[in-house]
């Protein structure tokens, strides 16, 4: 088979089921902002600041998998089943103790948080029901998104993505259901859109459970929860820290901005959360990319083929540049359709309007910066980078700018709007600078045995 093919096929078995995946996920955030908006603007403006919560979590959950896709990755390619099976066991009882720490604080201090994110009475009671409700989910998909990590990464995309998908399906079901009363059962609101999750995920961990039970599939091994390999915890750790200080300084600067915008009225609250609605519909490609990408990669760097790695890098880079500019401009194609199927008041449509456009060209860089940064520079260990890049762009540049021109140079909505996301254009000459240094073409295996 020609590189060339073998280039195609990586892409299709796993870019694509991947893309997929992810913009099932995000249609689950869409529906209920969507199903809860037909209700009333508190409603939807309530629960899309409650689902801040979930965006720290999957800040966590992000540098776990990719942590864990890093060396998985390299072992697979490699061919040594043994240590991506002491990776998996180590990782996911990692990302069950911490997502424990979330469901236990959603449940109990809900309120508290709800404070955090708005000083508006309604919107805090509203968003409060739904965090006490939808707590369960938290411990949950710390646990499914590892194991469908594991499935990614060991030549079961397809897979993965089938099993996620099937779960956003019974979750869009069930929220018609709950939200609105139909066929008899019970009219929720909020509460019917959290509860749709929980069992959606409660479906999910268990299809993922039983997959692995299976002939032929990588296996939890109780053995490997409690003694492992020592020196895979060290190289886990090593490369993920830094991509979990990434994911936290993105994190919480991406969440800064909602705490800017959710100071700045209710109609700001409101467009600003469809805008991110539709912005992560339409960047799921990119983000399929950036981690399928970092798979295949990842595959050739384990398996010693370094050369052939670089060049897939540089096709991925040039597929990330056609990516962005078409979801920009499916972005603005779709603006008129957004405006007429969202219930919003008539200043919370002009917002709308003009944030979709800056999006559009905000999807460049956000393609090209998720496929560099979060799938190849990783792929081979490279994950410092990405931590310095985003702490010096966001909280040396965007966020201070965004506080000042909220409160106190009182900047209109929408020009505080396009100071927040700058973010991703200001990165790219300094992630093009550090690509073509190759820092990131590195076999990160054992050489040794493991003991």
């Amino acid at each position: 088979m020609s590189e060339e093919r073998d280039f195609t096929k990586k892409l299709l078995t796993l870019v694509f089921p991947i893309a997929f995946q992810q913009f099932m996920l995000a249609l689950v955030s869409a529906s209920d902002a969507l199903m809860l908006g037909v209700l009333s603007q508190d409603d939807l403006s309530a629960v899309s600041l409650a689902s801040q919560v979930a965006f720290v979590q999957n800040l966590f959950l992000a540098a776990m998998t990719i942590g864990l896709s890093m060396l998985v990755a390299q072992y697979w390619g490699k061919k040594d089943r043994q240590a991506v099976e002491q990776i998996f066991a180590y990782v996911l009882k990692v990302s069950t103790g911490i997502s424990f720490l979330f469901t236990l604080a959603a449940f109990c201090f809900p309120e508290g948080i709800m404070g955090i994110f708005t000083p508006d009475a309604v919107l805090a009671a509203k968003g409060a029901v739904y965090l006490r409700t939808v707590s369960l989910s938290y411990l949950l998909t710390g646990i499914s998104q590892i194991y469908l990590c594991i499935l990614k990464n060991s030549g079961r995309a397809a897979l993965s993505s089938i099993i996620s998908s099937t779960s956003v399906v019974i979750n869009l079901f069930l929220n018609a259901l709950l939200i609105y009363g139909l066929f008899g059962m019970p009219r929720l609101e909020i509460a019917g859109a959290a509860i749709a999750t929980v069992i959606a995920k409660t479906v999910e961990v268990l299809w993922c459970i039983l997959e692995t039970l299976k002939k032929d599939r990588i296996k939890l091994r109780w053995v490997y929860m409690v003694e492992g390999c020592p020196r895979l915890r060290h190289d886990f750790w090593k490369y993920t820290t830094p991509v979990l200080g990434n994911e936290i300084v993105w994190g919480v600067g991406f969440t800064m901005y909602s705490v800017i915008m959710g100071h700045l009225g209710s109609d700001a609250v409101a467009a600003n959360s469809i805008a991110n609605i539709v912005k992560n519909l339409v960047a799921c490609f990119g983000l399929g990319l950036g981690s399928g990408g970092g798979i295949m990669v990842g595959n050739e760097l384990g398996a010693g083929r370094l050369d052939r790695a670089k060049r897939y890098g540089r096709k991925l880079c040039i597929f990330s540049i056609v990516c962005g500019i078409v979801s920009g401009l499916l972005l603005l194609a779709l603006n008129p359709f957004i405006l007429q199927i969202t219930n919003l008041s008539a200043q919370s449509q002009t917002y709308l309007k003009w944030m979709i456009v800056m999006c559009s060209y905000y999807m460049i860089g956000k393609s090209i910066n998720g496929t560099t940064i979060a799938g190849i520079f990783c792929a081979g260990g490279d994950s410092k980078f990405g931590f310095l890049c985003d702490t010096i762009t966001l909280w040396c540049i965007t966020v201070p700018l965004g506080f000042l021109a909220a409160f106190v140079w009182k900047l209109p909505v929408l020009a505080v709007y396009f100071i927040v996301n700058l973010d991703e254009i200001i990165k790219l000459p300094a992630v093009y600078h550090h690509y073509i240094k190759y820092q990131w073409v590195r076999d990160l295996t054992i050489k040794e045995d493991k003991k």
